[in-house]
């Protein structure tokens, strides 16, 4: 992976930026570099597959064929924190009410900084995708991956129960996903569809709310 600053200074821009909002304690800062390489780790293992310009070294001028990471860049950075507070919430040190508090901090920094609410108990795939994710929540949903979402995206319980998301599943700006669905491969939700204790089968584009979804199968369209 090429990296727009190096290890040590993204590491210590994390730190300042916590340090802007909440005390940040020694062990703390110890925390933070004991998970940063297996965040790294699945970071780049994400943004391998990502076709994105954005995440390409040599689409970003750096004559590399490798992935590439800014801070700078606010998606890549929602998906670094991300990763950042899950390793911190899972982290199995001896000390685990201090690194879920430290997971806390991180979550909440990521909702600050990109308004995105992505908490670190949310197992979101290896492979996922976000563009412009600014006022969206993913909940505690199963995903598959190659999950994207954008804007304004939900995805929920209802009643306790929240959906099942297939591979390659796409959430265009605003749409929704609620409660006891099952939700197939390779379906994309169209701007502003709602989509709540439904089930939607594989290789279809969704418009509209539940219960009156209009589904077309995308062979059908030019997509």
């Amino acid at each position: 992976m090429i990296f727009e600053i190096s290890k040590y200074d993204i590491l210590s821009l994390l730190v300042k930026q916590l340090s802007s909002f909440f005390s940040i304690s020694c062990a703390e800062k110890r925390f933070l570099k004991v998970v940063f390489d297996r965040v790294l780790e699945r970071l780049e293992k994400n943004f391998k597959v990502n076709s994105n310009k954005y995440y390409s070294a040599y689409l970003q001028g750096k004559n590399e064929t490798d992935t590439y990471f800014s801070p700078y860049h606010s998606g890549q950075w929602t998906i670094f924190l991300y990763y950042m507070s899950y390793e911190l919430g899972h982290f199995d040190g001896g000390e685990k009410r201090k690194t879920i508090l430290l997971a806390d901090k991180v979550y909440y920094l990521n909702k600050i900084m990109n308004s995105c609410d992505l908490y670190h108990q949310v197992e979101l795939p290896d492979h996922f995708r976000l563009d412009h994710p600014q006022g969206s929540v993913m909940g505690r949903a199963k995903y598959g991956n190659g999950f994207s979402f954008s804007q304004c995206c939900t995805v929920g319980n209802n009643n306790g129960i929240y959906p099942q998301i297939g591979e390659n599943c796409k959430m265009c700006m605003n749409s929704a996903i609620l409660g006891k669905c099952k939700i197939g491969d390779n379906v994309i939700l169209g701007a502003g569809a709602i989509v709540k204790d439904q089930d939607i089968p594989s290789n279809s584009i969704v418009f509209g709310h539940s219960p009156n979804l209009i589904i077309k199968q995308r062979n059908q369209l030019r997509v």
